[in-house]
């Protein structure tokens, strides 16, 4: 039998959803990923459903200038570690804490600084009334990012199973945990 992970854990995780809750059907779900992105620093716009959809998902609002920056390089990691097994991990630049610096300087951050291959995507709003349409989903199926780094596990139809707070690095034993779970049951 499929099971995700039920319950909640304290600090950062916050929604997690049942077996049943999984396979409900959502009409919200299925549009989670139909829009079109620029790329980090490039002029490469691409489909969302196109490049991501279909597979488990690990979905992070990023910032340049945070104490949370050297998340990234946890970040690659699962991206290196998991790709193989189908998660895809991306990166939604954000200035909404006023923690980003331009998008050339995020682009030097990400790519040069700490050598990220998974998928960034240009600037975007995440919270609040202007938020992109990916994070006001996002926010309906879990929680609004609060701070930078916040982490969304999304399973294959769209859904998300798991919602990390910044506090929680991409190696803790939870978030690899969830993604195992994820993963196992896909």
């Amino acid at each position: 039998m499929r099971y995700l992970l039920s319950g909640l854990f304290t600090a950062g995780l916050v929604l997690l959803t049942s077996p049943a809750q999984a396979s409900a059907p959502d009409a919200d779900a299925e549009t989670l990923l139909d829009h079109d992105l620029r790329r980090l620093h490039s002029s490469e716009v691409v489909n969302l459903e196109e490049q991501l959809g279909g597979a488990p998902l690990l979905l992070v609002n990023t910032a340049s200038r945070c104490g949370f920056t050297r998340q990234f390089e946890g970040l690659e990691a699962l991206h290196q570690r998991y790709a193989p097994r189908g998660l895809r991990v991306a990166g939604f630049s954000s200035n909404d804490f006023n923690q980003e610096i331009d998008e050339e300087g995020a682009a030097e951050v990400c790519f040069v600084n700490f050598g990220v291959t998974f998928d960034m995507f240009a600037p975007i709003a995440v919270s609040g009334e202007d938020a992109h349409p990916l994070f006001a989903e996002l926010a309906r199926q879990s929680e609004a990012p609060r701070w930078n780094f916040t982490k969304y596990l999304v399973d294959e139809s769209g859904r998300v199973v798991a919602h990390f707070g910044s506090s929680v690095r991409p190696e803790s034993r939870r978030l690899r945990g969830a993604i195992e779970t994820l993963l196992d049951g896909s």
